[in-house]
Parts: structure tokens; C-alpha cells; sequence
């Protein structure tokens, strides 16, 4: 009989192992180069090493991933990854990641797991009144990342518009449903589409003016539009904080456009919806409060492993009518008066307790922790503009989140140059950040990720993109 557990002393030696790894990582990090050479048959290679037909020595197998983590990976943790919403993990989500899979809570009833569910409504309800939701309406999940939760959102305002979308589907429909969204928002939008078979038709992007936010009267003139065409306007997506360039949207005139023709109002506040914590810096999303759910990705500027999302709603009973079943093999322990089962609230069924990542730090820091975290960031963000604006780079983007868009006039227009800078300052292992066209134009994006970073950090970045410039234009 093979022993899944080890012993005690096995447990032991690989737990230490492990350990020391991590330690060597996290106090390290800075130390690696941010980002690996992709040889895509050395990689293949690497990870095909073992023969799965016969036993081998867990440490050295353990030893062997940990190293091809290392060598073969953008490393999101370091302090010069200026990239994507991809944060360091803070140590006390990673403990509680270990914690979670040791106990391996199944969220699918309230019943067999009911502290770590109750944990996850606790949470849901106290970002909702951060949010600005009355505390007697708000509901949610935890969900993958935003795209579940985006998805979530618009089957929930599917069975809103539809009373019985749930049983005839999409052949029920009398119109087509038109969602709108800006042509800055995400994409998990488009494919929210898709899953749902309404098709990439349903979604009408709405050009956004010089300030990169939705132009809220072409989404009249649209709504308008479509109506007389035939169509049938269902939803609009509102965004605090794009994915390329950091603009939010106007959240409270979109509200209003919102409520006049009888919308779901959705705000995909993925990543700047992180600023509701904060009184003063939450004004830079007002209108969010009116809105019908909201998704907010605790894996982004909550600096938790990968993946985790909030799904937020001021309707108390669209979950329950857009998820709900009945089963004989489910346990019906709880009162459904007074608990609700996770797996009718929700898209998953058997679920992870993801909760307990936030939870953890949470109760640790509290909010004016991670309020300071996120003024940190925004302040390294103000640094890297006022930083490039002195050695004669143009800001491009005009966001108070620190992602910062940029391009300098001796490159402005040139794709080509802007790219091999990029690729030259990411090949050499030194840094990380990528290129966004703004209003067309192809510029450099960094955005501050890192609750590690530094202003020598940001400083180092504003010197190597000088350096490349420099020896671009003098190659």
C-alpha cells in the first residue's frame, strides 16, 4: 500500500525542503533576471524529463519543479516587473493557499463547510458597503478571476431582462439583447458572449474620446439605434480602471443612461475597483454604488495568488433565479431561510475555498494596511510620470492608477522602435513592461504591480529605457 502521506519525518524533510526554497525565492527575488529565454524545445524538455511508468525520490522531483519555476517563468513577484495585473503574492495568502488545500474544504454545500462559506459572505458583504451597496441588498461569489465573474454578470442580467431565459435559453428570445461595452474594456466581455451562445454579435463597443473613457453620448445615440432596429438592449458595462491604459469610465452618468433605459448596469472594476476601500481615493469611482454588480479581482491589487475574484450585486435574488437547482444528492442540512449552498449561487459547483486568502491578510492588516499598499503603488506610479516628464518622454495616458502609457519624441509613431526597446529591455532580464496602442499610436505601458517595488526600482526602469533609446537611435 503506497503511502500518499509519507511519515512524520518524510513530511518533515520535505516541508523544511520546500521552505528554504521559498525563503531563498521571496528574499531573492530581485536578484533573478524578471524574465526567461523562451527555447520552447529546451522548456518541453525539461518538464518531459520523468518517466511516469516508475517511482522516483519526491525531494529530488520537488528540487527539479522548483528549478524549472525559477529558470523557465516571467517572474510577476519581482520588484521590476512592471507588467500586467500580475502582483506578488503577500506571504500570508500563500500560507493560507497551503492551509486551504491541507484541509480541502468542499464550498459546494453551506453544510460540510460552513465556517469557510460563512468567511466568503463576510467578506462579500463588507466589500459591498465599501462599494456604497445597502447592506440589505448585497450579494455575491467568489469566482475564478474576472472573467467568471464577468460571465456571471451577464447571465445574471440575462435572467433579469428574460424572466425565462432559464428554461427557454437563447431559442426563447423574441429580440437579440445588445450589451455594451467601451472599446477599452476587456475582452472577457466578447467572451462572456460566446459562452453564453449569444454570440460576439450581441456586443457593441462604444468608442471612447481623448480621455480613453466610453463616450457616453454614442452609447445614447446607440441605445437609441438599436431600439429602432429591432434589437433589445440589455446591459451596459462600465470600467474603473482598463486593462491597457487605467481609464474609468463615468460611472455615474452611465448609471443614468442605465437606469433610463432599464439596463443591467455592470462596472467591471477588476482592477481600480480596489480604490473603494479607500473614502478619499473612492471618489475616483462614483457612480459604482448604483450599479446592478460589480467584479473586483482580489488576485490583482489585493496581492493574492492566482485565482481570485469577487462577484458583487445589489439584486438579493438574481444568484438564486440565474443558478439555482434542485438535486436528491446534495445535502440539505442548512435552513435555506437563513444559509444559502454556494453551489446554487454561483457557476462552479464543487469549489475551492479561495476566500481564506484574503480573509488572512485582511484580518492582519485591515483595510488601512492594504490602503497603504495601494497609496504606495499609485505614489510609485505619480514617480515613474514625473520621472519620464523630466528626461523628455510624453505621457500618453491620463489615469490616476498607476499605469502609466508613454512614448518620447524621438520614437512617437515609430511601432517598430517602440517593440525592439521593449524586447531588448525584457531580453535582457532587467525589467518588464509591454507596448498598448493609445488612440493608435503604439506606446510603452508600465504599470506598478509590486507592493515591493521602490522608487529605485522605477528608476531603473526610466534609465534602461533611456539607455535602449539611446542605442537604438545611434544603431
Amino acid at each position: 500500500m503506497i503511502n500518499f502521506d509519507f511519515n512524520t519525518q518524510e513530511r518533515a524533510n520535505i516541508h523544511q525542503a520546500v521552505f528554504q526554497s521559498m525563503e531563498t525565492f521571496i528574499e531573492n527575488t530581485g536578484d533573478l533576471e524578471v524574465a526567461s529565454k523562451l527555447n520552447i524545445s529546451e522548456i518541453r524538455e525539461y518538464a518531459e524529463q520523468f518517466d511516469f511508468n516508475q517511482a522516483a525520490d519526491p525531494m529530488t522531483i520537488i528540487s527539479t519543479v522548483i528549478n524549472g519555476l525559477k529558470k523557465y517563468a516571467v517572474h510577476t513577484p519581482h520588484p521590476k516587473y512592471f507588467g500586467l495585473f500580475n502582483p506578488r503574492a503577500n506571504f500570508l495568502s500563500t500560507v493560507a493557499d497551503y492551509i486551504t488545500a491541507t484541509f480541502n474544504p468542499q464550498l459546494a454545500a453551506w453544510s460540510h463547510a460552513p465556517y469557510a462559506a460563512e468567511i466568503e459572505q463576510f467578506l462579500i458583504k463588507e466589500f459591498g458597503q465599501k462599494f456604497g451597496y445597502q447592506s440589505t441588498v448585497i450579494d455575491g461569489t467568489f469566482c475564478t478571476g474576472g472573467a467568471e465573474a464577468n460571465l456571471t454578470a451577464m447571465l445574471c442580467a440575462l435572467n433579469h431582462h428574460f424572466n425565462d431565459f432559464s428554461t427557454k435559453g437563447v431559442l426563447g428570445m423574441p429580440k437579440r439583447p445588445i450589451i455594451y461595452c467601451s472599446s477599452e474594456s476587456h475582452h472577457s466581455i466578447t467572451k462572456a458572449a460566446k459562452t453564453t451562445g449569444l454570440g460576439t454579435a450581441s456586443v457593441v463597443t462604444i468608442p471612447v474620446g481623448m480621455d480613453l473613457r466610453m463616450d457616453t453620448n454614442l452609447l445614447i445615440e446607440q441605445i437609441e439605434s438599436d431600439k429602432k432596429a429591432g434589437y433589445e438592449p440589455m446591459m451596459v458595462v462600465g470600467t474603473a480602471g482598463t486593462t491597457g491604459a487605467g481609464a474609468i469610465d463615468n460611472l455615474s452618468v452611465i448609471a443614468e443612461i442605465a437606469k433610463a433605459h432599464q439596463l443591467w448596469f455592470h462596472v467591471d472594476a477588476a482592477y481600480g475597483g480596489a480604490v473603494a476601500i479607500s473614502p478619499e481615493l473612492s471618489t475616483w469611482i462614483k457612480g459604482v454604488e448604483q450599479s446592478d454588480s460589480i467584479t473586483l479581482d482580489i488576485h490583482k491589487w489585493f496581492s493574492v495568488p492566482m485565482g481570485t475574484s469577487i462577484f458583487l450585486t445589489s439584486n438579493k435574488k438574481i444568484l438564486h433565479q440565474t443558478f439555482g437547482v434542485s438535486t436528491k444528492y446534495m445535502p440539505k442540512d442548512g435552513d435555506p431561510e437563513k444559509i444559502t449552498d454556494p453551489y446554487i449561487h454561483s457557476i462552479q459547483w464543487s469549489r475551492r475555498f479561495n476566500g481564506l486568502k484574503l480573509y488572512l491578510p485582511l484580518a492582519v492588516f485591515g483595510w488601512e494596511g492594504y490602503e497603504k499598499i495601494i497609496r504606495h503603488q499609485i505614489g510609485l506610479g505619480n514617480a515613474l510620470r514625473t520621472g519620464l516628464i523630466e528626461k523628455g518622454w510624453i505621457i500618453e495616458n491620463d489615469s490616476k492608477l498607476p499605469i502609466v502609457c508613454f512614448t518620447h519624441p524621438t520614437l512617437k509613431g515609430n511601432e517598430a522602435a517602440i517593440v525592439q526597446i521593449t524586447e531588448s529591455i525584457v531580453n535582457s532580464g532587467k525589467a518588464w513592461l509591454s507596448v498598448y496602442p493609445v488612440r493608435e499610436q503604439s506606446t510603452f505601458r508600465a504599470c506598478i504591480t509590486n507592493f515591493s517595488s521602490s522608487l529605485e526600482d522605477v528608476q531603473e526602469l526610466i534609465d534602461l529605457l533611456d539607455f535602449y533609446r539611446t542605442k537604438f537611435l545611434n544603431s
